[in-house]
């Protein structure tokens, strides 16, 4: 059991760090053509793949990660590279909730209400998009130092 509850968190872990990198990585894709309707597109896919992989991989990571801990006898709070990745862990969360969602969906407004416009503001949109960029990784780098931190098992 141990062993198949592990591969499920690692799974889970790929398609939620992979989510996040791919959608970052989309986005600059898409906002190279500063075309309002290509990015509309990119941003409501990129809500949509955070709806099917990211959420649900926030919960098979927490579910299979305490599952994992509990069945081969180590202490959440006492296993030092534990309770720090479930730190970083609830970091990215308050950033993804905080910064990074609300900015996704203001960028898929801005692109959509230019898809109708004659000019595009393109300047204002990369503005609001540079803050996502910044606030993604952020959101992508603190669970990328929390599987560091599981697979290194540091003594913390």
């Amino acid at each position: 059991m141990y062993l198949v509850v592990k591969l499920l968190h690692i799974v889970a872990v790929i398609a939620f760090l992979g989510n996040i990198a791919t959608g970052l990585f989309w986005h600059i894709h898409a906002a190279r053509t500063r075309d309002p309707r290509l990015l509309a597109h990119t941003m409501d896919g990129i809500i949509k793949s955070d709806r099917l992989f990211t959420m649900p991989g926030v919960i098979v990571i927490v579910a299979t990660g305490v599952v994992t801990a509990v069945v081969g006898g180590l202490p959440l709070l006492h296993t030092g590279w534990i309770l720090w990745t479930l730190v970083l862990f609830s970091l990215s969360g308050v950033i993804f909730m905080g910064s990074v969602a609300p900015l996704q969906r203001q960028l898929l407004a801005l692109a959509q209400a230019g898809s109708g416009a004659e000019i595009f503001d393109y300047a204002g949109y990369a503005l609001v998009a540079r803050r996502w960029e910044v606030w993604g990784a952020a959101a992508l780098l603190t669970p990328a130092a929390g599987l560091l931190l599981m697979v290194l098992k540091p003594a913390l």
